[in-house]
């Protein structure tokens, strides 16, 4: 058995999983070939710890995995036969956190939205019922996306353009970021994808003694900070994917603008052909 040259750092949503879906099938073969290979996926998601374990328990994932958009790293016991450095004991991992306490986060935006004037409505301040009917979630997901450890999703109660522009001003002087996301803003402090992938890559690269390739799999179209932190972006759902900034052709150029588990497949196994 070759030893890898490649470190694959995947998104999940509309790239691994279907968006419609959520299912993983039609990436067996590509899922299989890395394990067969040795070559480590590591998972990248906004979502939370508790979120994704019932994704990995399905995809039996063995490898680390980044969330809450760069908030927390987490390793499966053993993993590493190296120190990881700032690590810590959480739940059944040991992890590396990069983005501030949840309970700081959110004691942080409560005060400057009081500051600036502003009505916000964060996660910490509903009942899962309250966020499945926000997010369309399911009761259970709901709860599993209230876990929260670094990162805080939340919306504008009330406050007209000027407001909120004085609420990021005053977030970004304390050190906290307030972004707009698809459905809801988000607050938090450190999280730093690209950041989490270029720690994770030196540790693998010191623990194989191989200048591994980090290849980052997402799709297109989507601004994921993460993908500043890779050697080589693969991006679904375009005919065109980018290596260095410069074009090369597409691993699917029948997929069109599709972009789920089957090009995500095919995309992997060009990669590591």
């Amino acid at each position: 058995m070759l030893a890898p040259r490649h470190l694959i750092f995947s998104a999940l949503e509309g790239a691994l999983l279907d968006p419609r879906t959520g299912s993983f099938a039609g990436a067996e073969e590509a899922l299989s070939e890395l394990e067969r290979r040795h070559i480590p996926l590591v998972l990248v998601t906004p979502q939370t710890r508790e979120e994704i374990e019932p994704l990995r328990r399905k995809m039996e994932h063995s490898h680390p995995f980044i969330t809450e958009s760069g908030g927390g790293i987490y390793f499966p016991d053993g993993y590493f036969s190296l120190k990881i450095p700032d690590s810590r004991r959480t739940a059944r991992y040991l992890s590396v956190a990069l983005g501030r306490p949840y309970k700081e986060v959110c004691e942080a935006l409560d005060d400057i939205a009081e500051e600036c004037g502003v009505g916000v409505a964060g996660f910490h301040h509903m009942s899962s019922k309250e966020i499945a009917g926000n997010t369309g979630l399911k009761p259970r997901d709901a709860e599993l996306a209230r876990s929260r450890e670094f990162d805080e999703p939340f919306y504008f109660t009330s406050a007209d353009e000027p407001a909120i522009a004085r609420f990021v001003a005053a977030a970004k002087e304390r050190g906290f970021d307030a972004r707009p996301g698809k459905t809801f803003w988000h607050f938090s402090s450190g999280c730093d994808g690209a950041r989490a992938v270029r720690t994770l890559t030196k540790l693998f690269r010191d623990a194989t003694r191989i200048k591994l390739r980090s290849v980052g799999v997402a799709p297109a179209g989507e601004d994921l900070p993460w993908l500043r932190g890779v050697d080589q972006k693969v991006l679904l759902g375009r005919e065109r994917n980018l290596d260095h900034s410069e074009l090369i052709e597409s691993a699917n150029k029948e997929s069109g603008n599709s972009a789920g588990p089957a090009d995500w497949n095919e995309s992997i196994l060009n990669v590591i052909d």
